[in-house]
């Protein structure tokens, strides 16, 4: 082989590997073709969204359905604002519980839908009313330590 042969399938072996590398990124990072189809919007007002990012996970029942597109403090509620997209294969009722979730113990946060048993399903744009916010473990923590030192303190002298 010549060296200007064996530079060219070095140079193809190094090209295949950088694209292979490209996808692998793409596929973890959920950045590629999410498979949505004919996507619509829906939000949810939340006390506390914790680490929750955009592009986050909306799950429900464990399945993807969607994706968080958009997230901003309302100044009249005091709240935050999520945004997020649904395919429009999956309906969901207007009584349905917003959750944000965490995969596993410390894992990313994401948006968990509990489907009611209304008939009418939600239009796209409208507002998920009923919704439960983030579990901060730092606030679950020193809750634990002040209930446990309130519990420790010693009991006043009886005269």
């Amino acid at each position: 082989m010549s060296r200007t042969t064996l530079d060219l399938w070095v140079g193809v072996f190094v090209a295949i590997g950088i694209a292979a590398l490209l996808f692998l990124a793409l596929k973890v990072g959920s950045i590629s073709g999410s498979g949505i189809q004919s996507p619509y919007t829906l939000s949810a007002h939340f006390d506390n969204i914790g680490g929750l990012k955009v592009r986050a996970p909306v799950k429900s029942a464990g399945v993807l359905v969607g994706r968080v597109e958009e997230i901003r403090y309302n100044n009249e509620r005091f709240q935050a604002e999520v945004v997020f997209t649904v395919d429009g294969r999956y309906k969901f009722p207007v009584d349905t519980f917003a959750n944000i979730l965490t995969s596993g113990l410390l894992g990313e946060q994401y948006i968990g839908l509990d489907p009611g048993g209304e008939e009418k399903n939600l239009a796209p744009g409208e507002v998920i009313k009923k919704t439960q916010s983030a579990v901060v473990l730092e606030k679950l923590i020193s809750q634990f330590m002040f209930d446990k030192a309130a519990d420790s303190e010693p009991a006043p002298a009886k005269k």
